[in-house]
């Protein structure tokens, strides 16, 4: 629930889909959940969240979170030991109103306003991000492909 209202679970719409590249000046620093474990359990963006062995924990600028291993392998590229920049781009659009999403790790509510992301053109593999952030990190993509 968000402020009292169930939340709605979200798919992206083709018409208000837009490319966006990650600014080159804003890495994270990241390591892989390289444990013999059974995986890790966190609540995080009003949901539990799971990460499997081999996932990747990431500090983005404070703001900690686990990331598919496959979805970082293919997305991101090593700056320097534990550095990373994410060199995709990626699709989002506005959320109208305060809902849900579903992604590899769970769920993530957001408010309207924020964006909801995907890293495929097709709106699969998203998740949502506050509107601030995401304007701080992301500038539209000159390549409209």
């Amino acid at each position: 629930m968000i402020d009292g209202h169930k939340a709605a679970l979200t798919t992206m719409t083709d018409s208000n889909r837009r490319k966006y590249v990650r600014r080159p000046d804003r890495p994270v620093a990241a390591v892989r959940l390289a444990l013999d474990t059974d995986g890790l359990v966190y609540r995080k963006w009003g949901g539990e969240q799971r990460a499997k062995p081999g996932d990747w924990i990431v500090d983005n600028d404070g703001d900690v979170y686990s990331v598919d291993a496959d979805v970082f392998a293919r997305t991101y590229r090593e700056l320097g030991k534990g550095s990373y920049v994410k060199t995709t781009p990626i699709w989002a659009e506005r959320a109208a109103q305060a809902g849900s999403v579903k992604t590899k790790e769970g769920a993530t509510q957001y408010q309207a306003g924020d964006y909801i992301v995907s890293n495929a053109s097709d709106g699969s593999d998203a998740y949502a991000i506050e509107a601030a952030k995401f304007e701080a990190l992301y500038a539209p993509s000159n390549d409209d492909g």
